[in-house]
C-alpha cells in the first residue's frame, strides 16, 4: 500500500455533510490542504465550524452540477443525498447530481492529474438475493423504484468513472458505502440509528417498519473514514470495494441496542415502505486484503457516542432551529423510509 508521506491538496465533494465533514477533519489532521465543496442542500456549514478558520481549509459553497477548476491531487467525490428522504424528496435533482456532478469531478482529476475517489453505495445491490454482498455481485434492482434515482444515478456514476480510467487514464477508486453512523448526523435525516436515537431521547416510540426482521450492517463514522483513505491510498485496485461492517443485525436489534442505553421507550410498527431491502451486510475480504480495513468501533460504544452528540445537541434546540428540531414521521408516504441506515 502507497503511503502518504508529503502534505497533499485534496477536494471533498459535499465536504460539510456527514461523512464529508469527519473526512475532512481527519485529512486536516493529517496535514493535507482541503478545499470542501458543499451547495449546503443537505449539509451545514456548522458541521465545519471548528475548522472554518484553519488555514489548510478553505470551504466554497458551489453546487456540482455547474463545473469547478481547483489546484488538487486528491478528489473525494462524496456531493450526494445519501438518506432516502432527502434523495427521494428531488429526485431528478438527485439523479443529476449523482451523474453530472461526477463527471465534473472526473473531468477536473483529467485536467489536473489527481486520484479520484468515487463515494458509490451499498444501494447498487438493491435488495440482493446474494448474501453478504461481494463486489462480483451485479445486484437486482428497479430501475423505476421510489429509489432508482439514486441507485441507478450512482450506478452510472460508477460507469463514468470506469470510462474515465480506460478511455482518459484517471486514476479512479470506488467506494461502495455501506451504513454508516455517528455524531453529526442531521437529526431529521431519517436512516435507522439518528431516527432511534432522537425518538428514545424525546420520548417517542422507535418507529419500525414491517416485522423488523430487515438486517443492517453499521459501519461507526471513524472506521469508515479510515476506509476511504485507505482506499485512495492503495495502489492495487480501482474498485470497486466494499467498506463497512461485516457484523449484521436486524432493525429490531438495532432498537433494542438503543433501548438498552436509553430506557424507557416502547416500539411502533408500521408498513414497510416500497423497495426497502431485506438484507444488508458487505463482504469486506477485498478490502481486507488490499489494506487491512477493519471496523473496530461496536455497536455500543457507537452508539454512545452518537446518543451523547444527539443529546447535547436537543439541548441546545430552538423553535427557529429547522436542523435540529425533531420531526415527526410523516404516516401517509412511503416515501417515509427510516429503516435505512
Amino acid at each position: 500500500m502507497e503511503r502518504v508521506m508529503r502534505s497533499l491538496q485534496i477536494v471533498v465533494t459535499g465536504g460539510a455533510g456527514f461523512l464529508g465533514s469527519h473526512l475532512v477533519r481527519r485529512l486536516i489532521a493529517q496535514g493535507h490542504a482541503v478545499v470542501a465543496l458543499d451547495n449546503l442542500q443537505t449539509g451545514d456549514r456548522a458541521n465545519l465550524s471548528d475548522l472554518l478558520d484553519h488555514p489548510r481549509l478553505t470551504f466554497l459553497e458551489h453546487d456540482v452540477l455547474e463545473p469547478y477548476d481547483l489546484p488538487c491531487d486528491r478528489i473525494y467525490n462524496l456531493a450526494c443525498p445519501a438518506s432516502p428522504r432527502d434523495y427521494q424528496h428531488d429526485p431528478v435533482r438527485t439523479t443529476l447530481t449523482s451523474v453530472l456532478g461526477s463527471h465534473h469531478a472526473l473531468e477536473l482529476a483529467q485536467r489536473t492529474g489527481a486520484r479520484l475517489l468515487q463515494a458509490s453505495t451499498s444501494e447498487i445491490y438493491g435488495d440482493p438475493e446474494c448474501h453478504p454482498q461481494p463486489e462480483g455481485y451485479r445486484g437486482s434492482v428497479s430501475p423505476h423504484g421510489l429509489r432508482a434515482c439514486y441507485t441507478e444515478g450512482k450506478r452510472c456514476a460508477e460507469s463514468l468513472v470506469m470510462d474515465f480510467h480506460r478511455v482518459h487514464r484517471v486514476d479512479v477508486r470506488i467506494a461502495r458505502v455501506f451504513n454508516s453512523f455517528g455524531p453529526g448526523m442531521r437529526l431529521d435525516d431519517g436512516r435507522v440509528v439518528i431516527n432511534f436515537v432522537r425518538q428514545a431521547l424525546t420520548g417517542c416510540p422507535l418507529t419500525l417498519y414491517g416485522d423488523g426482521q430487515q438486517t443492517r450492517s453499521l459501519c461507526y463514522v471513524d472506521d469508515l473514514i479510515g476506509g476511504l483513505i485507505g482506499l485512495m491510498e492503495q495502489t492495487d485496485h480501482q474498485g470497486p470495494v466494499n467498506l463497512g461492517n461485516p457484523i449484521e443485525r436486524t432493525i429490531l436489534q438495532i432498537a433494542h441496542a438503543v433501548l438498552e442505553q436509553i430506557p424507557g421507550g416502547t416500539l411502533s410498527y408500521l408498513p414497510l415502505p416500497g423497495d426497502d431491502p431485506r438484507r444488508r451486510c458487505p463482504d469486506i475480504s477485498l478490502a481486507r486484503s488490499l489494506f487491512g480495513f477493519e471496523p473496530s468501533v461496536s455497536l455500543d460504544e457507537g452508539l454512545a457516542a452518537t446518543i451523547a452528540d444527539v443529546r447535547a445537541r436537543l439541548g441546545r434546540a430552538t423553535p427557529t432551529d429547522d436542523s435540529r428540531i425533531p420531526r415527526a414521521p410523516d404516516r401517509t408516504t412511503s416515501l417515509e423510509t427510516e429503516q435505512n441506515g
